[in-house]
């Protein structure tokens, strides 16, 4: 039976979002002190989910609530976004779709760019005072997962770069969608938005989801000798825009 107190004082941090066929359960904003350069600073943080089968059509907060009330989700990988500053309303606003990196982002490896990414975009956006970074699940190797991640990196290790190395393991260059991030970007801020990207696909998807964008702002990072072949085929086979 559903905890009517309970649900009382969270139900004004849910929402519902529709998206193709689909229905997301957005949850927040959750106050969250982030350490930026040793600083900290007032981010608010949103999760989101998909609703399974289980949610009929027409179906209301409370609804949702009992359908999930007791249910363990540690086993789902969910997308997030952090967002600084007025974001629903400020004119200037700096976004990054940031794809899950398990290696990168938690590990701190640099045979990618992604941490260096990850932590660049929040020091732009701590610096113009307002922005969001989407962390995305469910995208770890633009797609293929960890597990296949792993073989690729042991098929780069004997030569093979990126784009070969997830072709050679049956898959495309990118597996990537951005659907459920566009949909709760939209949810959260109607007016354009200053795009902090490298990738002309990723640019290309959001413009076909109508998202508005003022301008692009490259993120590229200090290439070393661990990640320069990564960097030099996401330019020369990727479509990434080699500008500093």
């Amino acid at each position: 039976m559903i905890h009517k107190s309970t649900f009382s004082l969270v139900k004004k941090y849910m929402k519902l979002i529709t998206i193709e066929s689909k229905t997301l359960i957005l949850i927040g904003p959750v106050e969250l002190p982030i350490n930026v350069d040793g600083q900290t600073y007032p981010f608010k943080w949103y999760t989101w989910l998909t609703a399974g089968d289980n949610l009929k059509e027409g179906s209301s907060l409370e609804d949702v609530y009992t359908m999930l009330e007791g249910a363990p989700l540690a086993h789902k990988q969910l997308s997030s976004v952090l967002v600084y500053g007025d974001f629903e309303n400020q004119d200037e606003a700096y976004v990054r779709l940031h794809s899950i990196c398990h290696t990168g982002d938690v590990f701190g490896s640099e045979l990618c760019d992604c941490g260096e990414q990850f932590k660049a975009a929040r020091r732009l956006i701590v610096q113009e005072g307002c922005g969001a970074i989407f962390y995305l699940a469910d995208q770890e190797g633009r797609g293929i997962g960890l597990y296949h991640k792993a073989m690729a990196y042991l098929l780069q290790k004997q030569g093979l770069d990126t784009v070969e190395a997830n072709r050679a393991l049956g898959f495309e260059d990118d597996l990537r969608s951005y659907n459920e991030a566009i949909s709760v970007l939209k949810a959260l801020r109607e007016h354009p938005i200053n795009l902090i990207t490298n990738n002309s696909n990723k640019i290309e998807q959001l413009r076909k989801g109508e998202v508005q964008i003022n301008k692009r702002v490259p993120v590229w990072c200090e290439m070393t000798t661990y990640n320069s072949k990564y960097i030099q085929t996401k330019i020369e086979r990727s479509g990434h825009i080699k500008e500093y």
